[in-house]
């Protein structure tokens, strides 16, 4: 036996280890086979087999206005994860040596990426003693560490485990309007950034990202709580690597945190960025942020092309919620016949219509919902017409709420003495099946 082959006897606990951490990465293999994902996920938990995106040469293309075709795809950027499916494979077919070079050309590729190295750790110790578990270092090693490794590669693995079926798309994005290329969803969970585009009027998933969230993961409330933001937030400008430290990596992209809604519940904190990782690490943990979204520089640099600064929406999620087509347009239609009725209610200059479109809830700056409403009907008394127009509407779900929906809009008003034209962001809700305006305000 050459010096330094590996001994079978060892080969099925060193692959047990690995298999074990790949959550029965042979399912994956063989839907890939025959391009089935047996283990697709939608809102309420898995669902039964469906096309995996990437096993096929499409891509879920959904039209805004309801209809569902294919549309042909881009090559997700997920060969990291399958090179580590890869390589589980190979320790899973007891072929130890083929697993340590394709670790090899990982590291060659990716010099930084400490996942690989880990794993190339084990294949080494393998050839001398048999595998307890993933990461098998010794116990002066930081433990920590070692754990953040195995939860990376959990949610890699995943990832090409959980892909969403065609068909299904995220309840939170209602509509886009024209002028937005690009929608990104985090869920947390899962740590994933899912990019959607919308291009002739198609809301098309094109590839997913691993990244990492907050320490303490999400629904950020203040200030150093190290928690991710949970809610609707779009991106507000784009910061180059020559403006930042080493630290953020090849860019960032700060959102707007707190919006108009966090200020309203007294959320506090700042400073929530995308940005990449230091020039010595590839990527970092699941939970290892400050409440930023980290993505590895080739992934900041492949999303930076698809950022539009002021319109990509970014909602960030714990888990997304998958719904399809068909009820995704119904929840439309209902939302815009409500706009549309607030719209036409306004023009009417009947005060007591266009109130009745607003929640007793509402608040306006220091204004409760009574000193509001007095307010709007002394105005609308001294009108003599009222016209409005909206345009570029969109659309968004809050993620975790059901009938909770923001929605923005360029607002052309023009009146008898007044002439104004705004981006306004509404927050609607459905109180006693009806939705109505819990908030208002220049977006």
């Amino acid at each position: 036996m050459a010096p330094f082959a590996f001994r079978r006897p060892r080969l099925l606990l060193a692959a047990a280890a690995f298999v074990a951490l790949a959550l029965s990465i042979a399912a994956f293999v063989a839907a890939q086979d025959d391009g089935v994902d047996r283990v697709a996920f939608a809102k309420g938990g898995r669902e039964s087999a469906g096309p995996v995106l990437g096993a096929t040469d499409a891509a879920v293309a959904v039209s805004t206005t309801g209809t569902l075709r294919l549309a042909a795809a881009r090559t997700p950027s997920n060969a990291l994860e399958h090179k580590l499916a890869e390589i589980v494979e190979a320790i899973r077919r007891d072929e130890l040596e083929t697993a340590m070079r394709e670790v090899d050309a990982l590291i060659v590729q990716h010099p930084t990426f400490r996942l690989a190295r880990l794993i190339r750790g084990d294949l080494l110790r393998a050839r001398a003693q048999p595998l307890r578990t993933f990461g098998d270092v010794s116990k002066t090693a930081p433990q920590e560490a070692v754990e953040a490794l195995r939860s990376e590669a959990l949610a890699r693995l995943n990832a090409l485990r959980e892909q969403p079926k065609n068909g299904l798309v995220p309840r939170y994005i209602i509509k886009l309007h024209s002028g937005q290329r690009t929608a990104f969803v985090v869920d947390s969970r899962r740590s994933r950034l899912y990019v959607f585009e919308n291009v002739d009027d198609q809301l098309r998933l094109v590839t997913d990202y691993y990244v990492t969230i907050g320490k303490r993961g999400v629904e950020k409330t203040r200030e150093g709580d190290q928690k991710t933001p949970l809610g609707v937030y779009h991106v507000t400008a784009n910061l180059p690597r020559s403006k930042l430290t080493d630290f953020y990596g090849s860019g960032a992209f700060p959102i707007n945190y707190p919006n108009a809604w966090d200020r309203r519940l007294g959320r506090k904190g700042y400073g929530i960025w995308l940005h990449g990782t230091p020039s010595d690490t590839y990527s970092r943990a699941p939970r290892a942020s400050d409440g930023c979204i980290v993505l590895a520089n080739p992934d900041l640099e492949s999303v930076s092309r698809q950022v539009q600064t002021g319109l990509t929406p970014i909602i960030i999620s714990d888990e997304i919620e998958w719904t399809s087509i068909a009820e995704l347009a119904r929840e439309r239609r209902s939302l815009e016949d409500a706009i549309d009725a607030w719209r036409r209610d306004w023009e009417s200059r009947d005060s007591t219509r266009y109130l009745a479109h607003y929640s007793p809830r509402f608040q306006s700056g220091n204004q409760d919902y009574p000193a509001w409403a007095a307010h709007k009907q002394r105005i609308n008394a001294g009108k003599q017409w009222i016209r409005v127009g909206l345009s570029n509407t969109a659309m968004f779900r809050y993620p975790r709420e059901r009938d909770f929906i923001v929605v923005a809009f360029d607002q052309d008003y023009r009146s008898s003495n007044m002439s104004n034209r705004m981006r306004k962001v509404q927050y609607w809700v459905r109180e006693e099946g009806r939705w109505k305006i819990l908030y208002e305000g220049a977006a």
